[in-house]
């Protein structure tokens, strides 16, 4: 059995897989000085409630963007599990692909296995939408380089900065309007609409605008917490894929094998 560990900047997700299918998945909030002790005392009472015994758990692969967390995953993997884990990126789970961008060191991790696993699920020319603390845009081409893409605000830090910045906007929280209008009658309803809206406009003006350079038809394919949200809300995504970073971690476990 596979664990999948999948640190980002907001939450730390471990999920159990067996091949490609998730049989379990817990999140915890990405906190650097968390030691492997303090993963440990929480991770072991979720498989035990899962009933999973340490033992079963033959091989784990960590992906990371936030550096200074992966000393302690680490230390999680070798002391509880007794199990050197994979990183991706790293020796036998590299990623395999051309990264053809200026700084090739610098794309995360993150970015690098959506883009694996999109090309080995999906054919063609893609673009990756990522809605994690920042929605990222990737662009893999049809031999599956990664070529490039955008870095935009998530919708929450949008929202954070709104409502940190001034006095007197509320807390509100992130969903459809309820209605097509875009001319709020009240302060939540037009923040909503601002926020919303202007994200959806803002994702279909930059996926038209990386599609008209790309110059050959290329699909969409959205992933992170708020895809299906925004699917049900514009038609400008092809595929809305979850996993799809999980999938990724799956795929470089199995080739390191």
């Amino acid at each position: 059995m596979l664990l999948a560990i999948d640190a980002g900047n907001t939450n730390v997700v471990f999920a159990l897989l067996e091949g490609r299918k998730i049989k379990a998945r817990w999140r915890i909030a990405t906190d650097a000085r968390r030691t492997g002790d303090e993963y440990a005392v929480w991770l072991m009472q979720l498989l035990e409630i899962r009933g999973v015994k340490a033992s079963e758990i033959d091989q784990i692969i960590v992906s990371t963007v936030v550096p200074r967390a992966l000393h302690n995953l680490e230390v999680l993997c070798k002391h509880y599990f007794n199990i050197d884990p994979l990183v991706a990126g790293q020796g036998a789970a590299s990623y395999a692909i051309d990264v053809d961008v200026d700084q090739p060191g610098s794309l995360g991790a993150d970015r690098a296995v959506n883009a694996v696993a999109a090309h080995a699920k999906y054919p063609g020319d893609l673009i990756v939408v990522d809605f994690g603390t920042a929605t990222t845009f990737d662009v893999v081409d049809f031999r599956g380089a990664y070529k490039g893409g955008i870095i935009a605000p998530g919708i929450n830090l949008s929202l954070d900065a709104l409502v940190g910045n001034t006095a007197m906007l509320p807390r509100i929280a992130i969903e459809a309007p309820k209605n097509d209008s875009v001319i709020g009658t009240n302060t939540e309803d037009q923040m909503l609409i601002g926020v919303f809206w202007g994200y959806v406009a803002m994702m279909e003006g930059l996926i038209a605008r990386m599609r008209a350079e790309i110059g050959r038809p290329t699909k969409v394919v959205a992933t992170g917490g708020l895809a299906v949200l925004f699917h049900e809300h514009t038609n400008i995504f092809d595929e809305v894929d979850p996993d799809l970073m999980l999938d990724g971690l799956a795929i470089l476990a199995e080739r390191a094998l």
